[in-house]
């Protein structure tokens, strides 16, 4: 894998450049992106500052956190609070994703999506009201182990950590072996169209653009 080094911000741009004039494969009115990555290398701060990017340019974005797709505690926690497999199986509800955000995106489809379904805090639902998203928008999917699921996105975007980096800034050090399995059974930076090395957060590198 060939990496130049890049500062966010002319990442930020080339992205946002790229999508610009992409169309959607599916031959509908939307697009789909997935950031792909750790917690610890936080894929939330690069889709918000596309999807800031993206307005600039005049196309409406839906930012979604896979955060806001977990199963009730009681899913996830059916083999304890600190169980890595639960983890990278278990804990975020890939069927309300593909029915909730996924769906409403297929062409014929009315856009209508929904951005969060629930709170982890509270172990309730948020009861988001539905987000409508224009013909021509983006949508911007962001979270760990986005890819392997069929999901389907018009470009991938990988953050990748070495093994030392995410285990030195990843707060909740039970989850390194979700991550490793990820990496094994998955293999994020092969099957991701853009890969980008956020070891020093600094100073990010990447593949390039497809």
């Amino acid at each position: 894998m060939r990496l130049e080094p890049i500062t966010w911000e002319r990442l930020t741009d080339a992205l946002a450049g790229y999508l610009d004039d992409l169309r959607p494969a599916d031959g509908g009115p939307w697009l789909k992106v997935a950031v792909d990555g750790a917690p610890a290398a936080r894929p939330g701060e690069l889709a918000d500052a596309v999807a800031a990017e993206l307005r600039l340019l005049g196309r409406d974005v839906l930012g979604v956190a896979t955060s806001g797709f977990l199963r009730p505690a009681s899913l996830r926690y059916e083999y304890g609070k600190e169980d890595p497999d639960a983890y990278y199986g278990g804990w975020f509800d890939t069927g309300a994703l593909w029915r909730e955000v996924f769906a409403p995106l297929e062409p014929g489809g009315g856009g209508r999506v929904l951005p969060d379904l629930w709170d982890p805090a509270t172990d309730r639902a948020t009861r988001s009201p539905y987000r409508r998203l224009a013909p021509g928008g983006v949508l911007l999917l962001h979270g760990p182990f986005l890819l392997g699921h069929w999901f389907p996105f018009d470009l991938t975007v990988h953050l990748r950590l070495s093994r030392a980096a995410l285990a030195r800034r990843t707060a909740e050090p039970w989850t390194l072996p979700a991550f490793e399995r990820y990496e094994t059974e998955v293999g994020p930076v092969d099957a991701a169209d853009v890969v980008v090395r956020a070891d020093d957060p600094r100073h990010p590198a990447w593949t390039g653009l497809p």
